[in-house]
């Protein structure tokens, strides 16, 4: 197939072209909005970098398997995004500015061999969410709504159509989800070693408690506890020697029932 007829094939506006210049068209509506959604589409990429660092965070305090999940999520998105990039060179699908000059565009045109689908945004956020999936699922949650909204964004810039954002999800999510697992069962041995051998702070808190089957370290003999003495059956008289002489002397003689001294 030549890159004519792929372009033919996959030209998006035969697809959803009228969902798209209705997502634009609102876009227009909205010009005093176009500026910080331009920018927002963009940036919003380092909100999914900070999950990953809240998770990542969180893992030191767990056990090797959730530390080997925390350091797969960016390679689990890199994994994805590759992906996504091999098939958009396959596909070559042109992007809307090109093949709907008149649509209302908010971003700035590529160049013409950079093409639509999938969109590469879509596929880190929808990635992000897959891998963090297996992390945290608070984190993925969080990590759901800022990728809806970036692939909204994604189409209301003019960048992408909604099948170049459907479709990043579809290849993101399994590729991304996969990848993690496969990591996790290869990886989380060397993790666990690494973790006992190099206790650093980039791979273990220090106030982590080993999980079951986790091996526990030595305790320290310097914190080990003191066994407590044992208390007195009964008080004990601590009075020195000659003070119990003293007593003695000064203390009457005591007689037996009956009898009277005689003078």
């Amino acid at each position: 197939m030549t890159a004519g007829s792929a372009l033919l094939a996959f030209d998006g506006s035969h697809i959803d072209g009228s969902l798209f210049t209705s997502i634009t068209d609102l876009a227009r509506d909205t010009r005093w909005l176009n500026g910080f959604v331009e920018w927002w589409t963009n940036v919003q990429l380092g909100v999914f970098a900070v999950l990953m660092v809240v998770g990542w965070w969180r893992a030191r305090r767990r056990d090797g398997a959730a530390m080997t999940l925390a350091l797969a999520v960016p390679v689990s998105v890199g994994v994805a995004f590759a992906c996504a990039e091999v098939v958009k060179k396959i596909v070559a699908e042109q992007r809307p500015c090109r093949s709907l000059p008149h649509a209302f565009i908010v971003e700035t045109c590529p160049v013409p061999n950079d093409y639509a689908f999938p969109s590469g945004h879509t596929t880190v956020a929808a990635a992000s969410v897959a891998a963090l999936f297996l992390l945290d699922r608070r984190l993925s949650a969080i990590a759901v709504l800022f990728a809806v909204l970036e692939g909204f964004t994604r189409v209301y810039v003019g960048a992408h159509y909604p099948h170049d954002v459907i479709g990043s999800a579809l290849l993101a999510l399994p590729v991304a989800y996969l990848t993690s697992l496969a990591l996790r069962r290869l990886a989380t041995p060397a993790v666990t070693r690494l973790r006992e051998r190099l206790p650093i702070p980039l791979l273990v808190a220090a106030d982590h408690r080993p999980s079951d089957g986790e091996p526990v370290r030595p305790a320290d003999p310097t914190h080990a506890t003191r066994a407590t003495p044992p208390a007195h059956a009964t008080p004990s008289d601590h009075s020195t020697p000659s003070e119990r002489a003293t007593r003695a002397t000064q203390s009457p003689p005591s007689h037996g029932p009956g009898r009277h001294a005689r003078r």
